[in-house]
């Protein structure tokens, strides 16, 4: 008989269910999203999506990088850490589910604006400054080039979007400049 089978879609209906409300999916990405998931680390994840063992396992960041999905990313770490509860990069599946939501195609503009300025925003203090800037540029050009490029490049982006004068990007002119942009959500996607 099918019983035990049955029993356990069962369960886990009421995970899914809660998983499939705060993110872009449906039930069948999110079972696949959580078997990648279970296969980055077999012997740490519970097979078993029920209770509270998947909502308390974290993998590190270096077990998650390995996706193909993140592996040629410059951005990886800063996406894990931003996606991360404790900010580290160690992601729950909460945490992973997340990151592939935002990064989804069903994903809106908006919500994907939010979280590139987030993961662009290093320091955490809601401006793209200088800093910010020179290390999104290292990233993005993996560090090819010279100090005298980085600078030049800054200066340009601020130049452009800097509309109230104080040398660094907020979040309305990172809005205002990237929605113009039709690269930017060709970028910020990842296929599941």
């Amino acid at each position: 008989s099918n019983g035990p089978q049955r029993q356990l879609v069962v369960r886990i209906e009421p995970v899914l269910e809660g998983w499939r409300d705060c993110t872009f999916f449906t039930r069948k990405d999110i079972i696949r999203l959580y078997k990648r998931f279970y296969a980055l680390n077999p012997h740490k994840v519970p097979t078993n999506m029920q209770g509270n063992r998947p909502a308390i396992t974290t993998l590190t960041f270096e077990e998650v990088e390995k996706m193909p999905e993140l592996k040629e990313n410059p951005f990886k770490r800063r996406i894990c850490e931003v996606f991360s509860e404790d900010g580290r990069g160690n992601l729950s599946f909460d945490d992973f589910l997340d990151m592939f939501s935002v990064f989804s195609e069903m994903a809106p503009l908006q919500l994907k604006l939010k979280y590139a300025f987030r993961i662009y925003d290093y320091d955490g203090d809601e401006l793209l400054g200088h800093d910010d800037l020179s290390k999104m540029i290292r990233s993005l050009t993996r560090d090819e080039l010279s100090d005298v490029e980085v600078e030049f490049i800054i200066e340009r982006i601020i130049e452009e979007a800097d509309l109230d004068g104080d040398s660094s990007i907020n979040f309305a002119e990172f809005e205002h400049v990237v929605s113009r942009s039709p690269d930017f959500i060709r970028t910020f996607h990842i296929r599941i």
